[in-house]
C-alpha cells in the first residue's frame, strides 16, 4: 500500500512534512486514555474520513512516536510482530485482557474489546 492509498488530502505540502492525514490520525491515537483502545475503524470514524486500511498504514508509517499500542484490531488479537511489547504496555496500564486458551496460538492474551474499547465520550478540548 501506498501514499496514495490515503485520503487525497494526505499529501505531504513539503518533502518533508508529515501528511494532514497522519497528523490527525496520531492526534487521536494521543487522545486515547492509557488502559483503552481504539480501532483502526473507530479512528477512521472519529476523524470521518479514511477507513481501517488507511488507519493502519499510518500507524505502521508514523506511529512510533505515538502510544501505537492503543490503536488496535477490531477482533482484540495483538500486533503480529509487536506482541510482547504490546503486551507489556497493556499490563502496565492495566488494560483488560482476555487470557488465552491452551489452544490459542502462543497463548497470548487478547484485549478485551467490550471492556478496553474507548468510544471517544470524554472527547479531549482542541479536537478537529
Amino acid at each position: 500500500m501506498s501514499e496514495e492509498s490515503l485520503p487525497r488530502d494526505a499529501g505531504p505540502e513539503h518533502a518533508d512534512a508529515l501528511p494532514e492525514y497522519a497528523e490527525r490520525v496520531l492526534e487521536v491515537a494521543e487522545l486515547i486514555p492509557p488502559g483503552r483502545v481504539m480501532t483502526y475503524g473507530d479512528v477512521a470514524e472519529w476523524l470521518e474520513q479514511g477507513g481501517p486500511r488507511q488507519v493502519g498504514r499510518v500507524m505502521a508509517l508514523y506511529g512510533g512516536a505515538v502510544p501505537w499500542w492503543r490503536v488496535v484490531r477490531a477482533d482484540g488479537a495483538l500486533l503480529p510482530g509487536h506482541e510482547l511489547r504490546a503486551l507489556d504496555h497493556y499490563r502496565a496500564e492495566g488494560t483488560p485482557l482476555k487470557e488465552a486458551s491452551r489452544a490459542a496460538e502462543g497463548h497470548l492474551p487478547r484485549l478485551d474489546m467490550r471492556r478496553a474499547r474507548w468510544d471517544g465520550g470524554e472527547r479531549a478540548d482542541g479536537h478537529t
